[in-house]
Formats: structure tokens, sequence, C-alpha cells
């Protein structure tokens, strides 16, 4: 049925669900310490650019920038850990065994490809 059947009685609209994104993620439970985390990285990033607005030595600079790229990857090493976790794990208990096939390749390649964007 469509929106568009709206006019004959006892007619309900259509809902999209995106259950992909229903669920919790992994991350959900360690939501508050990710974004503390974040938070503080952020105020690296801002400490850098004031460094570099007061001309700072440059190697100075590129010390935090170390830092704050070092706390960004054990961020991105948490989430990844937590996709496996969850997400893989949870697409291996497809009750269905062709889909669950199909789901945990797609899951793996998931990880696999976010991998590879934070080596680049």
């Amino acid at each position: 049925m469509t929106n568009a059947d709206l006019t004959q009685p006892g007619a309900l609209p259509t809902v999209e669900v995106d259950l992909e994104h229903a669920a919790p993620h992994g991350y959900t439970g360690n939501k508050d310490a990710y974004l503390r985390r974040l938070k503080r990285i952020e105020g690296q990033i801002r400490g850098i650019a004031r460094m570099v607005d007061e001309d700072k030595y440059c190697i100075d600079i590129l010390t935090q920038v170390a830092a704050a790229t070092k706390a960004l990857h054990a961020v991105s090493l948490g989430l990844v850990e937590e996709h496996i976790g969850h997400c893989v794990v949870g697409a291996a208990s497809e009750p269905d065994p062709d889909l669950r096939a199909e789901h945990i390749d797609a899951k793996v390649k998931e990880a696999t490809d976010a991998i590879g964007r934070l080596l680049r």
C-alpha cells in the first residue's frame, strides 16, 4: 500500500523502517565515554589552532598533532571493536542460513572498508 491509497476507508500510512539503524549500536553502552573522549580531542584541536595562531615552534605543534591523531585512532579502534563485537556477531545470529552468510559478509566488509580508510 502506498500513501496514495489513504483515501480508502481503513487505510493506514506506510512507514519505512531502517532496521540497520533501529536497534542500539554496539557503542551505545559506551557512548558517554566516547563523547567525553571526543570532547577532550576537540579541546586538543583548539589548542593546536591556538598554537599556530601564536606562532609556536613547529615541532611542538607537530607533537600535539601526533597526540590528537593517536587519540582519534584510539576512538576509531574502539568503534571497530564495538562493530565487530556487536554488528558482526549480531549478523551471525541471523536464523536463516542463507541470509546469515550474506549479513556476515556485509558487516565484515563494512569493518574492513572502515579499517582501510583509517590506514590511508
